[in-house]
């Protein structure tokens, strides 16, 4: 379904990886496909082969997620994540074989199994997208999360001349973001202060997505990050129609901001795999998540955040100032994000008093503020969203909303 008969299998640094990794790649081989296992290596590292080599690919990573959780994220030839349709597809084949239909091959049939390093290509590779020595001369420290980023990070940042301080990079299997990286990005923001750097990144597990920390040790989320990159193409005539591809988290700060400059914003569903839908649908360059999940359509197929970093960097020792004075370039609108466990997952669209209570809010907002609510599409959560004029009314909101949907959904 996936197409060709050699596929590249990766994986992050959790205890329950190596033992997944070693099942998907004995199902593949017994269906006949060769495997390329190429160890450790961040999710969009992985993808970056799937494009060079043109072949599908498969990473064993719940990303953000703690430890114990895992998974599997597939990429197309090409290294494109699968579309709905597509998955539905793989889910009904799924359920086929487990009924006992078609055995695979045997004998000579089966596929192979073997090591492979990619890891040094896709350095290379991220090496290329600068000038040699772009970065020389800013000092960083980077938070690996204790994830797959641990080696090739501070490998890359080096070689295009950065200074780097590392953290987060002693990976044991239980504790990658644990206390640390984009979800925990309070040790990153002390150390930068602490040990006087320009700037820090910080990425979660698998490294698709970064967050950075600027010299005042102050959070820089990815609406900035964006807004930093975009302006900066924008002066440069390198942002395609002047057109960005947001989701509907992005905040309303960042959306002032890009109207100042006369930047378009395109607006999508929560999920990277929408914004490069409508990213390549539309031929632009540009789009990602607040959260740190951003897409140069240009320069690869999916987020990576070893390449948003350096594309961040780029910017800073290119215009010459700092990146808080960068990131100024938008003020943010005081969001609250609350998360909801719930007993049970459900359509909110069918619950009246949830309806009845974004419709309230919406109403003393005043058109000077958003809600937003959906549920998690990995866990048992509704997300909360809420931006108002003051973070004490956007709190309020938050949680007199999130009161009202543990009351029809039940809490876990």
């Amino acid at each position: 379904m996936l197409g060709g008969d050699r596929f590249y299998v990766g994986r992050d640094t959790r205890i329950s990886g190596p033992l997944l990794q070693a099942a998907l790649s004995a199902g593949l081989a017994a269906e006949g496909a060769g495997v390329a296992d190429v160890g450790v290596l961040p999710t969009p590292g992985v993808a970056w082969l799937a494009v060079a080599d043109d072949c599908p690919a498969a990473v064993i990573s719940a990303s953000h997620n703690p430890f114990p959780d895992n998974g599997i994220k597939f990429f197309a030839a090409g290294g494109r994540k699968l579309s709905d349709e597509l998955e539905a597809r793989l889910e009904a084949e799924l359920d086929r074989l487990l009924h006992g239909a078609d055995p695979g091959p045997t004998g000579e049939g089966v596929g192979r199994v073997g090591p492979y390093d990619g890891r040094h290509r896709y350095a290379d590779a991220l090496v290329a997208t600068l000038p040699a020595g772009a970065l020389s001369g800013l000092s960083v420290v980077v938070d690996c999360a204790n994830g797959a980023a641990s080696e090739v990070g501070p490998d890359v940042l080096r070689r295009l001349g950065a200074s780097v301080e590392v953290i987060g990079d002693r990976p044991d299997g239980v504790n990658i973001n644990a206390g640390c990286g984009s979800t925990h990005p309070g040790d990153l923001q002390r150390q930068v202060v602490a040990r006087g750097a320009d700037c820090g990144l910080a990425f979660d597990g698998d490294a698709d997505r970064v967050l950075a920390v600027d010299h005042r040790g102050d959070l820089v989320d990815g609406d900035q990050l964006i807004a930093v990159c975009a302006v900066d193409r924008h002066d440069r005539g390198a942002l395609t129609d002047d057109t960005v591809v947001i989701t509907v988290m992005a905040n309303l700060g960042f959306r002032q901001a890009m109207a100042d400059h006369g930047i378009r914003l395109v607006e999508t569903d929560v999920g990277d795999r929408y914004v490069l839908e409508a990213l390549e649908k539309g031929g632009w360059v540009l789009g990602g998540e607040q959260s740190g999940h951003i897409i140069f359509r240009d320069l690869a197929t999916t987020g990576d955040g070893l390449l948003t970093g350096l594309q961040v960097l780029d910017v800073v020792a290119r215009r010459g100032g700092t990146l808080a004075e960068l990131a100024g370039v938008m003020t943010r609108r005081p969001q609250v994000l609350s998360n909801v466990r719930v007993a049970r997952r459900g359509p909110l669209a069918a619950h009246d008093e949830v309806q009845a209570a974004v419709r309230e809010v919406e109403t003393t907002l005043a058109g000077q503020g958003r809600v937003l609510i959906r549920p998690s599409g990995t866990e048992p959560v509704v997300r909360v969203m809420v931006e108002a004029p003051s973070r004490e009314q956007a709190q309020a909101a938050a949680d007199a909303l999130s009161g009202v949907i543990e009351r029809a959904l039940g809490t876990a």
